[in-house]
């Protein structure tokens, strides 16, 4: 029992080190002297990566008002962000988003999303206002957003600074064009490639409220 006590903890050790050595290589996690917060951010890192089997918010902690604060995307599960190239692929994909959504105009001021009891929604997308009922899996965090004319699928993600909102290539490109209105067709669809350029890859919206 001492024996396997010892193990554990110099296993432990090893693993605080090679965390505080690196900075976490290309997570986008920066290392800090707080244990506490290292240990959060590492796992923060690794499961809002993933949809399934990454962190989801139960019913009550979708609603209220969220505002765009960035691009976010994530891979369905953990086998195809390693297929990928793990979190670097992430970081990647997010990175040539910034771009096309600042082409786009997306900024915190016209891209929210307010969700409400009663299963209801409103929402700006490049500053064009939609609503409509929405339905929630707080086991799997899929999310499907019905409106007047359509259902649009997707993933919410718990990351560590808030939600993230992601799509499909198809039902992204939806929000952007039907939705949102917008008319730059090359930056559409440069966001589609991005979510297609990797097996089971999901790009949207970093929300805070």
């Amino acid at each position: 029992m001492k024996k396997t006590t010892l193990t554990l903890l110099a296993a432990v050790s090893l693993l605080m080190s090679s965390c505080f050595s690196t900075g976490f290589g290309n997570t986008g996690v920066a290392s800090t002297a707080n244990t506490g917060n290292v240990w959060g951010s590492v796992l923060g890192s690794v499961l809002t990566n993933v949809l399934l089997g990454g962190m989801t918010y139960d019913q009550s902690g979708i609603l209220g008002s969220w505002s765009y604060n960035g691009p976010s995307a994530a891979f369905t599960t953990q086998k195809t962000l390693t297929n990928a190239g793990g979190n670097a692929a992430v970081s990647n994909i997010t990175s040539s988003l910034a771009s096309s959504y600042n082409s786009i105009g997306i900024n915190s001021n016209n891209t929210s999303f307010s969700f409400l009891e009663g299963n209801k929604f409103s929402a700006k997308v490049n500053g064009i206002p939609f609503s409509g009922t929405y339905a929630y899996n707080p086991q799997n965090g899929e999310i499907s957003l019905k409106t007047a004319s359509e259902t649009i699928k997707g993933n919410v993600t718990k990351t560590e600074r808030g939600m993230g909102l992601m799509f499909d290539s198809a039902q992204m490109a939806n929000i952007l064009q039907k939705e949102g209105k917008v008319s730059n067709t090359a930056a559409v669809q440069a966001v589609s490639k991005l979510a297609k350029s990797a097996n089971g890859a999901r790009v949207g919206f970093l929300l805070t409220k």
